[in-house]
């Protein structure tokens, strides 16, 4: 079982970074794809981005490539989201996730964070 605590999370106004990170407390992080998901107020869970388990490959959401860039340490069994150029419409709670799979469905992902708000002010 891995749990996953994310931090970082707080109230930016717009056009300001955010680093969000992720700690994994189990050993076979490093065998798992790591990634982000959001979920803004009345609104489903939103998929954000996803990154291979050796760091080679990522996919992201439309809503944010370009700005928002997913990284991982395997030593230190953590994941990051920096995210750069916030706008309001990326207020949301930020959920850290693990799965093998390689899905933006939330359904395909085993291991969930506690979350994290993220609130972008204009």
């Amino acid at each position: 079982q891995v749990q996953l605590v994310e931090s970082g999370g707080g109230l930016v106004q717009a056009g300001a970074s955010l680093r969000l990170s992720c700690a994994a407390s189990d050993g076979s992080f490093g065998g798992l794809n790591a990634g982000w998901f959001r979920q803004a107020p009345g609104k489903e869970r939103e998929f954000v981005g996803l990154m291979a388990w050796n760091g080679r490959s990522t996919f992201y959401a439309d809503s944010v490539k370009g700005r928002f860039t997913i990284s991982r340490d395997n030593a230190k069994k953590e994941v990051y989201l920096q995210m750069n150029n916030l706008k309001p419409e990326d207020t949301a709670v930020y959920y850290c996730v693990m799965t093998n799979a390689w899905s933006p469905h939330s359904w395909d992902y085993r291991y969930w964070g506690q979350g994290t708000q993220v609130t972008v002010s204009s």
